[in-house]
């Protein structure tokens, strides 16, 4: 007679089962294994517990995607290991992360991520272990320094110290070798603030990196005359005939975690107030960060830094108009531009202009015969999304003015741009030390705060489109300088 399954839903209710000498019996002997009971149990237990705890599949399918990636970084070498294509979606038209690659986020979907070092901390620790903001956390870092009268003291010193026993288990490479690794929810909090007056970050491909280097395959694709995807062709062929294989070509581009490091000092009465300092470092911090990874996202060479999208080997770059007036825009200029831009990019790709383009772009008038009118398009009627600046396109798709890149009449001055092309290397890591004795005369605490990231763009040349035309195509366009 064959046993009838009483089978537990919850881990304890399992020990509970394995303490029980006859259902271990009865579910794990020989007879049971022979009869197939054993995997029957076993099966039904895995079903009930993953029907009842959704986020343990998540957790499941997070470590399975960061495992995958591991695995493609330490099979890098010069090309992409066989099987890596699959990481790359080619469903667009253009190559693309998977959507099922949970290790790589999207912009504002990239910001927390659970497997990231300083997740693991809030795992260990209570909530009421852990610090509840970063003004509580640098504070906590000061009081450590120095003896104080703070009634609290003793709270933040030993939260304080549960984040150095958590520290201490990374390497000497590791951030908070030299100050103290900020928590996964601070960090993603920190981040999350700095999108908000971010450019390129919120609109990038975003990759967490769990080493200081990552191999990312990128798709050998210069032209389109002749192929897809470096070498993939699709052809008419007549019944019972042979097939001529092809096979995409893949290459590599590498991001290596650069240090971003910020340095400001904070009036000592200010960070008696947790709350007040909290305030204070939740607006000016993050806007901090990205400003300065948006101009290196922009403009710096990679030599040391990440490397801007702006005069990248990628970019397509726009000849000038014949007698062009210098620091001048035309109409034509912007067809132009429109025109470089790989169309199946064209759905996600802003204008992003200095300030001072802004005159030229507003007066830009399109002749017609011996008459013509002004090309603007923008609605100045009224704010968007309850903000001041006016909603401003050009060919429908959106305009972004910043001081971050060169002046007009500058290669750079006006950029058409599809930032999902750029990559963005982030090392989940933040560090925070603290040093009361550089300003002790003024009374203020000086503060270090370091990021590692890396940056560049995803596509590494023009591309060739089918018609052969000499005007090549790129995720990122420019101005040529006048």
């Amino acid at each position: 007679m064959a046993t009838k399954l009483v089978v537990p839903s919850e881990p304890d209710e399992l020990m509970a089962l394995l303490g029980d000498h006859r259902q271990v019996q009865a579910y794990f002997s020989r007879e049971a294994v022979t009869d197939g009971t054993t995997k029957k149990f076993l099966d039904m237990y895995a079903k009930h517990f993953s029907s009842r705890h959704n986020d343990f599949n998540t957790e499941i399918r997070d470590q399975v995607s960061a495992e995958l990636f591991d695995m493609l970084r330490a099979n890098g070498g010069g090309r992409t290991p066989v099987g890596a294509d699959k990481l790359i979606d080619f469903s667009n038209g253009s190559p693309r992360f998977a959507p099922s690659m949970a290790a790589v986020g999207k912009g504002r979907g990239a910001v927390y991520n659970k497997l990231a070092p300083g997740a693991v901390f809030e795992q260990k620790y209570r909530n009421e272990d852990r610090f509840s903001s970063i003004g509580e956390y640098c504070q906590a870092i000061r009081e450590e320094a120095r003896p104080s009268t703070l009634a609290n003291r003793q709270e933040l010193l030993q939260k304080l110290q549960n984040v150095r026993e958590f520290q201490n288990s990374f390497g000497s490479e590791e951030a908070g070798s030299g100050g103290f690794l900020i928590p996964e929810i601070m960090r993603s909090e920190l981040l999350q603030l700095a999108l908000e007056s971010s450019i390129v970050r919120s609109r990038a491909t975003v990759i967490p990196m769990s080493t200081l280097s990552v191999p990312i395959p990128t798709v050998d694709d210069t032209s389109h005359v002749s192929s897809l995807f470096g070498g993939v062709v699709f052809y008419w062929a007549e019944e019972s005939a042979s097939l001529t294989e092809t096979q995409a070509t893949f290459g590599q581009i590498r991001l290596t975690a650069k240090k971003l490091a910020g340095f400001f000092k904070v009036p000592n009465e200010l960070l008696a107030d947790a709350p007040a300092f909290s305030g204070w470092f939740d607006q000016r911090i993050p806007m901090g960060l990205a400003w300065f990874e948006d101009l290196a996202f922009m403009t710096e060479s990679g030599v040391g830094t990440p490397e801007g999208f702006i005069n990248s080997p990628g970019v397509a770059t726009t000849n000038k108009e014949s007698g062009q007036a210098s620091s001048t825009i035309l109409w034509e200029n912007i067809t132009k531009m429109y025109a470089r831009m790989l169309p199946t990019s064209i759905p996600n790709a802003v204008w992003i202009c200095a300030i001072d383009t802004f005159p030229e772009l507003a007066t830009m008038a399109l002749a017609v015969g011996t008459g013509g009118g002004p090309v603007w398009i923008g609605n100045f009627a009224g704010g968007q999304g309850g903000k001041d600046m006016p909603p401003v396109t050009i060919l429908g798709r959106p305009v972004i003015f910043t001081e971050k890149v060169p002046a007009l009449g500058t290669t750079g001055d006006i950029n058409f741009v599809d930032l999902s092309y750029y990559l963005i290397g982030d090392r989940q890591q933040v560090e925070v030390a603290a040093s009361e004795h550089y300003a002790f005369q003024n009374n203020q605490t000086a503060y270090r705060i370091i990021s590692r990231v890396d940056g560049r763009p995803w596509l590494q040349t023009p591309l060739t489109p089918h018609n052969g035309s000499s005007n090549t195509l790129s995720a990122f366009v420019q101005l040529q300088t006048r």
